[in-house]
């Protein structure tokens, strides 16, 4: 038998009916797809190939990645796409694994500084935050008792911190204003000591965006790991364009600006008073990132989200250029300052180099964009970010694979609608890897029912809001509740929430619409499960990640098509680019981004093998457009009901037996 077959069949034996997990977990099943998977990972390790595999819902492909990783004894790195996700591989299925195959592993978790306490900025904010409310105080007292017996610093540890708080800036770090070797507290510093346990572990979990920020700027860590790493593995792949993208630019944000503000003003009164005018020259560029979001934002008003715009709608303004130049001047200002105190600490010292770095930005936006480059203004209602950003990842990956040979796997419930999951590969540039489609084990047929209604406003009519919240409310009423809207758009999300809770004022009905942005993320899904009379109303951040599991959801009804947004800048570049080749950018990729969308959000409705519901897609071009038929062969093979009485008899059917326990 030959070595690459030695793993490929010591990974099935361990995830077989009789193998190791079971003995560990008598919960455990063994499922075909699972070991079909678990092979072809295991193939790829001994060959060092890079494997791109997409998995449906309960295939288990955590665990079909895992477990070969974990038993080929190979240095390796699995990034996730969110700290959450790090947490629940780092805190739970890693050390289940461990103890199951009874392997002597190191493990680690390594997140990005921002994830981490910073003694020195804790002890600065504790002498000179000027904190906005009495909320600020608490949760800032809250952080220094924690600071006392905390062993990783890691801030995920503090339960109830919101992570909007503003006391977070506060007492982390940025690469723009960590002292480094020089800082009183390097000894004890939580990041440093992250860092050393991730060199010395046998695997290592990161995320992609701590991946995508040390190729940008060589400042996480993950630049001397990866070279001694023989596996890399990327879970939930399909946001790893996003994030490379997001990260592999060059940003001027005016948040920087005034963090930047804020932290000279406090160094230079505690470690300069009366050297320089601290207060004019923060003043001075605090007023001028305020202006420069001003003028990015024009007349948009009422902002509930980021809006990205066109660089050339803003940067042949005149206000917008005599405010990106004014910025430039202001901190130019600083750095002069700075330099004539810069010696006294190493707080002023990195502020001047943070001022400079401030000022090459402003600069670099003034000048033309580099050659390859997209720009854009992302303006939200706090901030305004100018990005110089690549079209993709593919060069960036490119180099990574070509620097040393090890295994690359790429895995996610959704990554094309094609054989050769063309979305994400040729946006990565993985044309040379080997595929794997693994469906999903669940019985779609038998367990869920797709609704797509034909006689329906189109999405660009004014009544079509109306009109979903109108059947999403006849659907919660046959129902008893237990559903969700997803919207492509904030303002469809405003429109159809409002709407819905008029719909049940009217109707006399018990049921509560709880709808994004009235609290945290994690708040509103706790109401939901506490609530079985309730319909949650979501945007993007409820497409994908949320795991309701049983009888709590079995209504999931999408707006529209999730069509990526025609005036984007960054859109616009990559359809130039495939007209340019000759394609059809409709097809290869309008289609192809909704298709997957489509797949994530449509993910929300089954999640276990004992899961029934209903999926209604709101969109009549579903229906009637010759491209309906391939987005619906994207979704999993759900019964197609012919009209509204079909949809609502099988959500009563559903209402009136609650689905068995798990």
């Amino acid at each position: 038998m030959t070595a690459p077959l030695v793993l490929a069949q010591a990974s099935r034996d361990a995830l077989a009916a009789d193998g190791a997990l079971a003995r560990h977990d008598p919960r455990h099943v063994e499922r075909a797809v699972q070991l079909q998977m678990a092979g072809a990972v295991a193939d790829a390790i001994e060959a060092r190939e890079s494997l791109v595999a997409e998995a449906g819902t309960g295939v288990g492909k955590t665990y079909a990645y895992l477990v070969p990783t974990l038993l080929s004894g190979a240095r390796a790195l699995v990034s996730t796409a969110t700290k959450s996700l790090q947490d629940q591989l780092f805190l739970r299925d890693l050390p289940r694994l461990r103890d199951a195959l009874r392997l002597p592993v190191s493990i680690a978790l390594l997140k990005g500084r921002g994830s981490y306490l910073c003694l020195h900025r804790l002890n600065q904010a504790r002498q000179s935050a000027t904190l906005p409310d009495r909320w600020a105080v608490r949760t800032l007292a809250k952080v220094e008792q924690w600071s006392q017996t905390t062993v990783s610093g890691d801030l995920a540890e503090l339960d109830g911190l919101d992570e909007r708080s503003s006391v977070i800036p506060l007492v982390t770090s940025t690469r723009e204003n960590c002292l480094g070797s020089e800082c009183p507290e390097f000894r004890r510093c939580h990041v440093v000591k992250a860092r050393r346990e991730a060199m010395a572990a046998d695997l290592v979990v990161i995320n992609h965006h701590l991946f995508f920020a040390d190729m940008a700027l060589r400042d996480t860590g993950v630049a001397e790991l990866l070279p001694s790493v023989e596996v890399a593995v990327f879970d939930e792949a399909h946001q790893l364009a996003e994030a490379g993208v997001q990260f592999l630019g060059t940003t001027l944000g005016t948040a920087q600006v005034l963090d930047f503000a804020r932290d000279m003003l406090g160094a230079g009164l505690q470690q300069a008073r009366g050297l320089a005018p601290w207060q004019d020259l923060a003043g001075h560029c605090d007023r001028a990132a305020r202006d420069l979001r001003m003028a990015a934002a024009g007349t948009l008003r009422d902002l509930r989200g980021t809006i990205k715009l066109r660089w050339d709608e803003r940067a042949g303004r005149e206000d917008f250029v005599t405010a990106l130049q004014a910025l430039g001047r202001t901190c130019a200002q600083a750095v002069t300052a700075l330099a004539t105190v810069s010696e006294l600490s190493p707080d002023l010292a990195k502020l001047e180099e943070r001022a400079a770095a401030l000022v090459a930005l402003a600069e670099r936006f003034a000048q033309e964009a580099a050659a390859g480059q997209v720009r854009w203004i992302d303006v939200s209602p706090h901030q305004a970010r100018l990005v110089e950003s690549p079209l993709d990842i593919r060069e960036a990956l490119r180099e990574q694979r070509a620097a040393s040979r090890k295994a690359w796997i790429f895995t996610s419930a959704t990554l094309g609608d094609d054989e050769r999951l063309s979305w994400f590969t040729e946006s990565a540039g993985l044309d040379d890897a080997r595929t794997l489609r693994v469906g999903s084990p669940f019985d779609y047929a038998a367990h869920a029912r797709l609704y797509v209604p034909a006689a329906f406003p189109k999405p660009n009519e004014p009544r079509h809001p109306h009109e979903v919240a109108a059947l999403a409310a006849r659907c919660a009423r046959a129902l008893g509740g237990r559903s969700f809207v997803l919207t492509t758009t904030l303002r469809a999300l405003q429109a159809i929430g409002e709407r819905l809770r008029a719909e049940f004022e009217a109707g006399g009905d018990q049921l509560q619409v709880l709808v994004q942005g009235q609290a945290p993320k994690r708040q509103l899904l706790q109401q939901f499960l506490a609530d079985p009379r309730s319909v949650l109303v979501g945007s993007q951040s409820f497409w994908e990640g949320i795991d309701v599991v049983g009888d709590a959801l079995q209504c999931v009804l999408i707006d529209k098509l999730p069509f990526p947004p025609p005036n984007d800048p960054l859109v616009e570049a990559r359809v130039r680019r495939l007209e340019q080749q000759g394609r059809n950018a409709f097809a290869d990729y309008f289609i192809a981004e909704a298709a997957v969308s489509l797949k994530q959000g449509a993910g929300r409705l089954i999640r276990s093998e004992t899961d029934r519901g209903l999926l209604v897609v709101c969109d009549p071009r579903m229906a009637g457009m010759n491209y309906g038929r391939r987005l619906r062969e994207a979704l999993p093979p759900m019964t197609r009901v012919p009209d509204e009485a079909a949809a609502l008899a099988w959500l009563e059917s559903l209402g009136a037996v609650e689905a068995p326990a798990e």
